[in-house]
């Protein structure tokens, strides 16, 4: 039976300096997946991030079923830490006009809306670039801003299936299988940071700055990696290995008596270790069979089932005291509970728990980059919808109360007051 860990309370930062992005002004028009992974870093390393919902739902992601606490969903919270979140209806004048506001003020515009979309408001790249010539205007998609795909929707799995990303995953005698995370998502938001932070470098030695684009597609054809390349030098169209890349027999899943384990031995000195210190089967090394790479490749299911047949003798943590011992590259086979609850979780401080309004306390996977000297700033919960509205428009753009208060009547927030 599956148990919710114990998290313990987030320590504060322990460095006392600057966050390397502090006094970065991003506004950011992003929802699902790839944009506020994107965005999440930056304000993870001290950007101010202000998030711009629909007042109608905001993102998506806040009905996603996957578990929810405190009335928000576990992929809202996931993706949206550290920004503070306002509530604008762009379809009003007065929104969009609020949305300007911030944009003649930012150092940072980020949206995935579809295409066309942020034209029609008059906030596309073209409108708001003569207002902010130092604004780096980052545009996120699935095909691109321009060119005969642009105006087609598209999500993770689409180009997963599209780039042929999919048709390398899963076993060869079984179909395509897209990744359960949308890795596709978060590496195109991951690229973006890339790209944002690219811009701000060139801005500082250019002095303005400039329209950069991530396309979902583009990012998974790259993620074919080698295997892409391959097919580009010899025409070859790749298939799939599951568990073991190229069907390696020294690389992939094997059971022990009482459990799984996978291992990566993939060059030679690392399998004549594993089959004399490890499996104590010398001969694995001497048979003519298996005594060179190209021989092990062709003679590969039955090396498998004779590495198979040795590891099914004995129990899961005797070999993997062997294999440590011998510094073969090993691990355990974990399911997510496990994985979460391990002593390199653990140990690492990966896992926390933070404050949060309706929730008390809602958990907190810690972000995955480390800087000596710019930590990252101490965690703040993703905003309710609409939470920091009013703080945004009297701290940020200095309206009064009076204006505010007339922007509400004007439904610029929908048809609720703005959150205090």
């Amino acid at each position: 039976m599956s148990t919710k860990p114990q998290l313990p309370e987030r320590p504060p930062r322990a460095t006392e300096g600057p966050a390397a992005l502090d006094g970065l002004l991003v506004v950011d028009f992003t929802r699902v997946v790839a944009g506020p992974a994107c965005t999440q870093t930056l304000a993870d390393f001290g950007a101010r991030v202000i998030k711009i919902e629909n007042p109608d739902g905001g993102d998506d992601t806040r009905a996603y079923e996957h578990a929810e606490i405190g009335g928000e969903s576990a992929a809202y919270l996931s993706l949206n830490r550290n920004k503070l979140g306002i509530a604008l209806d762009l379809a009003v004048p007065e929104g969009r006009e609020i949305a300007l506001d911030l944009i003649r003020r930012a150092d940072v515009v980020v949206e995935n809306f579809s295409s066309g979309v942020m034209k029609k408001f008059g906030l596309d790249y073209d409108a708001v670039s003569p207002l902010n010539p130092r604004l780096v205007y980052c545009s996120i998609s699935a095909y691109g801003r321009s060119g005969p795909f642009a105006s087609r929707p598209g999500f993770d799995p689409i180009t997963q299936a599209e780039s042929g990303f999919m048709s390398l995953n899963g076993f060869a005698d079984g179909p395509p299988v897209r990744t359960g995370p949308p890795i596709v998502d978060i590496a195109t938001g991951m690229s973006a940071c890339n790209a944002i932070l690219l811009a701000l470098l060139a801005r500082d030695r250019l002095g303005r700055g400039q329209h950069v684009e991530v396309a979902l597609f583009d990012i998974a054809m790259a993620m074919t990696g080698f295997y892409g390349m391959a097919y580009l030098i010899n025409g070859q169209n790749p298939g799939r290995f599951g568990n073991s890349p190229s069907g390696s027999p020294t690389v992939g899943v094997y059971e022990a008596s009482d459990g799984p384990l996978y291992m990566a031995c993939a060059n030679d000195r690392l399998y004549r270790r594993l089959v004399v210190e490890v499996l104590d089967r010398p001969d694995l090394v001497t048979d003519p069979q298996f005594a060179t790479r190209k021989a092990r490749s062709e003679n590969k299911e039955l090396l498998r089932a004779t590495i198979a047949e040795v590891f099914a003798s004995d129990t899961l943590e005797n070999w993997m005291a062997k294999m440590k011992r011998a510094n073969i590259p090993v691990g355990y086979l974990r399911t997510v509970e496990e994985g979460f609850n391990a002593p390199e979780a653990r140990d690492r401080h990966r896992l926390s728990r933070i404050p949060h309004p309706t929730a008390d306390w809602v958990p907190n996977i810690e972000t995955p980059i480390t800087m000596s000297l710019t930590a990252a700033i101490d965690p703040v919960a993703a905003p309710l919808l609409g939470e920091h509205t009013t703080d945004v428009l009297r701290d940020t753009l200095g309206y009064d109360q009076r204006r505010i208060t007339e922007f509400a009547k004007r439904g610029a927030f929908g048809s609720g007051k703005p959150s205090a």
